[in-house]
């Protein structure tokens, strides 16, 4: 399966963006889906993922109560909807798609997106 993240831009301290994750190639619902991120100079880091059905999803702590996941199987697209936005939030945000279980691990991610740049000014 193909990936391919959009959404990214500039925004300002406490504003929002949404990112899009389209899949192409085959049907992304046998996926479990999760968003990372990667700032300069800084390890890729988990920020979310969405169960198959989107019944389960998991954060990290940084942004849990400000970022929402979820996904349209019917259009083979997941979002990540960020609100109140913080200048630490700047990274380039991928996703990714593993046929395993929920995990927090890049490495149980088989397919990456292009990633998007994300940049939050104070």
């Amino acid at each position: 399966v193909q990936l391919q993240a959009s959404g990214g831009g500039l925004a300002q301290a406490g504003g929002s963006l949404r990112l899009s994750c389209a899949a192409s190639g085959r049907t992304f619902t046998p996926y479990v889906m999760g968003w990372f991120r990667q700032a300069p100079g800084k390890e890729r880091e988990f920020v979310t993922t969405i169960s198959r059905s989107g019944g389960r999803t998991d954060y990290a702590d940084s942004v849990k109560g400000r970022f929402t996941i979820s996904r349209d199987n019917a259009k083979d697209t997941m979002y990540l909807q960020m609100n109140n936005l913080k200048p630490e939030d700047t990274a380039v945000y991928y996703c990714a798609a593993t046929g395993g279980f929920l995990s927090t691990d890049p490495d149980e991610y088989e397919y990456w997106g292009q990633g998007t740049l994300v940049t939050v000014s104070s």
